[in-house]
């Protein structure tokens, strides 16, 4: 545009840059010496509004040289009519086709005197327009019957007659679109709108040229002789739909009845009338494509699409319409399709078909047009059209309320019946309506089939496009680039939604649950729940009503969810126990807004929550009061891969935020009550190891501790001043060797310093008070699993202080210490309050744990006797000596307590023996051969079995126990927690149990005994 000659600057301001600018102006009478003349202002204005104003001042300048006596009407209609200047100058200056039709026809610029489409898109103009335009009299019937209407006209005379009419009303469709851009006041069609009109336009053209055909078919019969055959008019795809853009292939099916032969002479010449004089017609959607008949019966459409339709065939059908012809053949071809469509998900592998399809639509378009293709490109209309399809068919089997064939309403439907969120269907939609009207800018320009938008570098093109569109600069960017900006936005939503959408896991899941077992009668509904493994089905019954109840948007979604949910749980232990505990977390979080949005839109946020609540009563109750935790179910790596360091650096930043005591422990908690679940659900998932839920849990416990015994520090301070001693926290047995279960007290030890010239009681009594603050705060009642502070492990046991001062300790370690107290120092680490304290106790009781020259015999007959002391008392009365996972054959006492034998005999001189560990304990035994590999290998086996099945225990029974289930229910579901697999034998679990814990107690006998 920079090496065109310029016009004047008075009429650049105008927007026109042509030399010849002047000259035409002056030649309307629009134009004088001193500027405009004779209401040229209002013209000019309305020109400088236009896409291109010298494409529009060209365009009036050869009207008014195509029809110089008419001229003056013309021009007297742009100074004096704003709808006339608005339509013709918006026309003029958008399409240099449209402004070629109204050289060669001057007349048809009437047209757009009155209000054009909006009054044609009326029902039944267009069409009476076009069969008068071929003198063909709708009063006969629809033509394509055998005594209907019939052209008047015939060959190449009704063609440009055919011609003619369709390319006026095509103009006045036209007009009344652009027409708002210069003429601010006129009324603005959406596009909808356009889509609508330009569809029936289309439908009009097919009746009239049926007409043709008819009347060519019939020859010179008259004309009360009936045809022999009958002709229905299928449109499908955009025309189906009634989203029709302005240059495009109008795609048909066609149904015949009587005299087939003659039924598919006419189709063919309606095609052929129809190409020539308006569009293509495309009959290759139809049975076996362009290789099929063109024409088939009833029972020929039966035949084909009930044995050998494809996948795609069935989503085509989505937008079938009768639109003209037989309109009872029509709507029998339709109400024969219409129940196939809508089974057609039930087929196997139907959502993945239908994705591979996208998939294989886009691989065809060449990768340097992928980006700017409007409709088969990455987020593209194709985008949104397959994606909206394949919600459809998949939900629309048991809601009719999706059965449309517009995709806007369809996606307004998914959007109100809750199957696409609110958000994304209202942005779905503005992106999708952005985007046709791109598409039918870009083909009015010379009517042309395009879908390419310009390139980022083509300034003219776009700056043409953006004007056309109505975008004006922003922020310092011109038109153009403005107008580039805005369809990047747009096909990157279109993207980023279709793959969410389209690729939505829950799809898949939908789509095999049978058609059938959507919509059921309470009998049936019943008879499914049972077959699915529900024990009460009645019961279930019931919940799935209180979920599903009322008109709400979230009854819709779960109505949407449920029959997943239910074929999910089915696969579960506790089928009943699952579907309860999902209707008490729905109603808990029913003011939650993301809870079933989430739901809905990540298909493994609802199996793996189905599997938790079919397996779990903990995870639920935890669930409840940490619903946030849910949100990580979505994200293997949030739920599975926390670093339990960073868990505890939060939770420290959060506890000391609060300077009340009961603030920061019930901040401690709600921290703890997260975590605990996130660990169960990643535990039950199996995407944790089961040392590795250890160490999380007792990571946990040890924040929690940290973080407590702060606030009570803090507290006491403020309240009489600076510590008089310092304190340090030793964790013991299970939280010092980081194997803590979902039950587990915390074992400690408190260790306290006097600060220089304070006596020792002084200290003692300071550090007592804390640490049974301390024990007071973390043990009060609460729903969620105890934190029990347990000191028993003292000296002298609960009769003894439960603070002593670190000489106090090693004096009676030195004089007093029994065997069993140097066996539980065998686990004590420091995990709280003063470090440099706790580092001093770890060094000083090195000596009593690991003695120097190791265990001497009788203290190695104590450990014995004491041991079988507890096999024989210990042991709750009743229980399973083969299945009790702490004191049972071969269970974690067992082991532990080998282990720790082997630690006082041989530490001394294997370093790797000093481990808080059972299980590196063990390694470090066999490492040293002072245990044999199997044998290692035996007791690890049965020590982590144990340690898991106690743990599914817990979470399976929603409470702690050292003894495993007796029911087949709780067995099969602590089987499906440890093994991963949700339908285990119970049976062979408790043997596989059985066996492994008796292979350990056969080492056991050998290593701990001998």
């Amino acid at each position: 545009m920079s090496d065109r000659p310029r016009s004047t600057p008075a009429l650049a301001r105008f927007g026109l840059t042509e030399e010849r600018a002047e000259q035409d102006l002056r030649a309307a009478g629009w134009w004088g010496t001193n500027g405009p003349i004779d209401g040229g202002e209002t013209v000019l204005t309305a020109l400088s509004r236009t896409p291109d104003p010298d494409l529009a001042l060209r365009g009036l300048d050869r009207l008014r040289e195509a029809d110089p006596a008419g001229w003056p009407e013309v021009a007297d209609a742009l100074r004096t009519h704003p709808g006339v200047r608005g339509r013709l100058c918006a026309v003029l200056g958008t399409s240099t086709t449209l402004s070629d039709f109204l050289v060669a026809q001057p007349e048809q610029w009437r047209r757009l005197v009155g209000t054009g489409a909006g009054q044609l898109t009326l029902k039944g103009a267009f069409t009476e327009s076009l069969l008068a335009t071929v003198g063909a009299d709708l009063i006969r019937g629809p033509a394509g019957t055998p005594t209907g209407a019939r052209a008047t006209l015939r060959g190449s005379e009704a063609i440009r007659a055919l011609r003619l009419g369709y390319r006026g009303l095509l103009l006045e469709i036209a007009a009344e679109d652009l027409g708002h851009l210069v003429e601010p006041g006129l009324p603005q069609p959406t596009y909808e709108m356009v889509a609508s009109a330009l569809s029936d336009l289309a439908v009009a053209a097919l009746d009239a040229a049926l007409a043709v055909a008819a009347a060519e078919l019939a020859g010179d019969s008259p004309a009360d002789v009936p045809l022999d055959c009958s002709l229905a008019v299928i449109a499908m795809g955009k025309c189906g739909g009634r989203e029709l853009n302005y240059v495009s292939d109008v795609d048909v099916v066609f149904v015949g009845d009587g005299d087939i032969e003659k039924a598919t002479r006419l189709a063919a010449g309606m095609m052929r009338v129809a190409g020539e004089a308006a569009f293509e017609v495309d009959a290759a959607l139809r049975p076996e494509g362009k290789a099929g008949a063109l024409v088939r019966t009833i029972d020929g459409h039966t035949a084909y699409y009930q044995r050998w339709a494809r996948t795609w065939e069935f989503q085509a059908l989505l937008k079938a319409r009768p639109v003209a012809g037989d309109p009872v053949l029509g709507r029998a071809y339709l109400d024969m399709v219409s129940p196939m469509v809508w089974l057609a998900a039930d087929r196997d592998g139907f959502v993945t078909d239908v994705q591979a399809m996208r998939r294989r639509v886009e691989d065809h378009v060449p990768s340097e047009l992928v980006d700017r293709e409007l409709k088969l490109g990455r987020g593209g209309l194709r985008d949104v059209e397959f994606a909206v399809q394949l919600l459809q068919l998949v939900h629309g089997r048991s809601d009719g309320a999706l059965r449309l064939s517009s995709t806007i309403d369809a996606l307004a439907a998914l959007g109100a019946g809750g199957y696409v969120g609110r958000t994304d269907a209202v942005d779905l939609g503005e992106s999708y309506r952005f985007l046709r009207a791109v598409e039918h800018r870009l083909q009015l320009r010379r009517l042309l089939r395009t879908h390419l938008f310009p390139d980022e570098h083509d300034e003219a093109a776009l700056h043409w496009l953006a004007r056309s569109m109505g975008v004006r600069p922003n922020r310092g960017r011109d038109a153009g680039k403005a107008l580039f900006t805005e369809f990047r936005r747009h096909t990157n939503r279109v993207r980023r939604l279709h793959e969410k959408l389209f690729y939505r896991p829950l799809l898949e899941s939908v789509a095999r649950v049978p058609t059938e077992g959507l919509r059921l009668t309470t009998k049936q509904a019943v008879a499914r729940l049972a077959a699915l493994g529900y024990a009460a089905s009645d019961g279930a019954l019931k919940h799935i009503e209180a979920l599903t109840d009322g008109v709400s948007r979230r009854a819709a979604i779960q109505t949407t969810l449920l029959p997943v949910l239910l074929d999910l749980l089915g696969d579960t232990a506790d089928p009943d126990g699952g579907l309860l505990a999902y209707r008490r977390l729905s109603e808990a979080l029913a003011s939650t807004p993301w809870y079933l949005r989430l739901l809905r839109d990540e298909g493994a946020v609802v199996e793996r929550l189905a599997y938790l609540l079919g397996t779990s009563k903990l995870v639920p109750d935890l669930m409840i009061r940490a619903p946030e935790v849910l949100q990580l179910f979505a994200h293997t790596d949030q739920l599975a891969g926390r670093d339990p360091a960073d868990v505890a650096r939060s939770l420290d930043a959060a506890v000391s935020r609060h300077a009340d005591v009961g603030q920061a422990v019930a901040t401690a908690r709600s921290l703890r009550r997260i975590e605990l679940l996130r660990v169960a659900s990643a535990d039950l998932l199996h995407l944790l190891p089961q040392q590795s839920v250890c160490a999380a849990l007792s990571s946990v416990w040890v924040a929690v501790l940290r973080a407590a015994l702060a606030a009570v520090v803090r507290a006491k301070v403020q309240a009489s001043g600076p510590p008089p001693a310092r304190l340090t926290v030793i964790a013991m047995g299970r939280l010092g060797g980081a194997e803590l279960g979902y039950g587990s007290d915390a074992d400690v030890l408190f260790v306290c310093q006097p600060e220089p010239g304070v006596p020792d009681a002084d200290a003692v009594r300071w550090a007592s008070s804390v640490a049974e603050a301390l024990r007071k705060a973390l043990g009060s009642p609460s729903q969620d699993p105890p934190l029990q502070v347990d000191a028993d492990l003292r000296p002298e046991g609960r009769q003894g202080p439960l603070v002593r001062t670190l000489d106090s300790y090693i004096a009676y370690y030195t004089k007093w210490s029994q065997p069993w107290e140097a066996q539980a120092l065998l686990r004590a680490r420091a995990i709280a309050g003063d470090a440099a304290l706790g580092a001093v106790f770890i060094a000083a009781i090195d000596a009593v744990r690991y003695p120097a020259d190791g265990l001497p015999p009788a203290q190695i007959r104590e450990i014995r006797r004491i041991k079988a002391r507890v096999d024989s008392e210990r042991l709750p009365r009743g229980a399973d000596p083969t299945t009790h996972t702490k004191l049972g054959r071969g269970g974690l006492a067992d082991v532990e307590w080998t282990v720790q034998l082997l630690q006082l005999r041989y530490a001394h001189e294997i370093p790797g023996l000093r481990t808080t560990a059972t299980l590196a304990g063990i390694d470090a035994a066999v490492s040293a051969d002072v245990l044999g590999v199997a044998d290692g290998e035996a007791l690890s086996a049965a020590w982590l079995l144990a340690t898991n099945a106690r743990n599914a225990t817990m979470l399976v029974r929603g409470k702690a126990s050292d003894q495993l289930p007796t029911t087949p229910r709780e067995v099969a579901a602590v089987a499906s927690a440890v093994t991963g697999d949700p339908i285990v034998e119970p049976g062979w679990f408790l043997d596989e149990y059985r066996r492994t814990t008796r292979r350990a107690r056969a080492v056991i006998e050998r290593v701990f005994y001998e």
